[in-house]
């Protein structure tokens, strides 16, 4: 019988613990630029390229997330996953790495110098990352940053500025991944199997999204949280968060 089920669980939850025991002072600084953004009526954006998109994506609007977080989805840097044809892998391997085109997605979106964004990069090293980071800062925008301290110090940025994320960041939170992400070796196999970096960064995100909330609710305010509609009356459910999409609305048509 296999031993490798417990392996990679136990890699998990060992790095949650390293996250859990070293960073949640810096995770309770990242939510209080959230908790300080969205009590001022901005918005909190949220913005990775391929699989950091995910943890991006989850902080809105899925269920228990704070209303206030404004996920970026650029379609051309998650939606690789055919790998060949159109869209594919090495689309996605060209487009983040070239410099500007951060730029164009940014300008797209209407920030506010009062707005945070987190970054949730692993390497923290590509040009559209970079991009984005470094017109936040210039916008007058909170730079956080989920990335691997281990991972992103040993690599050369790929972008004109010379830096990486963590140089950048207002707040980083370090997801302590090491270099290459993959960290279970099978004899005889080359490469290493069992990413982490994508469920790290995920708690991570969800860790500053909680605390957000409770940062939010201690000012006697809503922090109009989602609710899922598959454990209550749907209708309820929908009403609900019907209200939570009214209150994003009012943010947005203010600008």
């Amino acid at each position: 019988m296999s031993d490798m089920p417990k392996r990679y669980l136990q890699t998990v939850l060992d790095r949650l613990t390293t996250v859990m025991d070293s960073q949640t002072d810096a995770i309770e600084n990242a939510a209080n630029v959230c908790a300080e953004a969205i009590l001022s009526d901005k918005l909190v954006f949220t913005f990775g390229t391929g699989h950091g998109s995910f943890a991006a994506m989850e902080m809105y609007p899925r269920t228990g997330t704070v209303t206030g977080f404004r996920p970026i989805v650029e379609s051309s840097m998650i939606s690789f996953h055919r790998v060949l044809g159109d869209a594919g892998a090495r689309q996605y391997r060209f487009i983040h790495a070239q410099e500007g085109y951060g730029n164009a997605i940014f300008d797209s979106h209407q920030t506010d110098p009062g707005d945070a964004i987190i970054m949730f990069s692993h390497s923290g090293m590509n040009a559209v990352t970079l991009d984005i980071a470094i017109a936040a800062k210039e916008k007058g925008m909170k730079v956080i940053a989920v990335t691997s301290i281990p991972h992103s110090s040993a690599v050369v940025s790929r972008h004109s500025s010379g830096k990486r994320l963590y140089e950048i960041a207002d707040v980083t939170i370090d997801t302590g991944v090491p270099l290459g992400d993959a960290g279970i070796e099978i004899e005889g196999v080359a490469g290493r199997t069992g990413a982490t970096s994508t469920s790290v960064a995920i708690a991570i995100g969800h860790a500053i999204n909680s605390t957000t909330a409770e940062l939010v609710a201690q000012t006697g305010r809503d922090p109009y949280i989602m609710v899922s509609p598959n454990t209550m009356e749907k209708a309820k459910a929908n009403a609900h968060n019907d209200k939570n999409y009214a209150e994003l609305w009012r943010r947005l048509k203010a600008r």
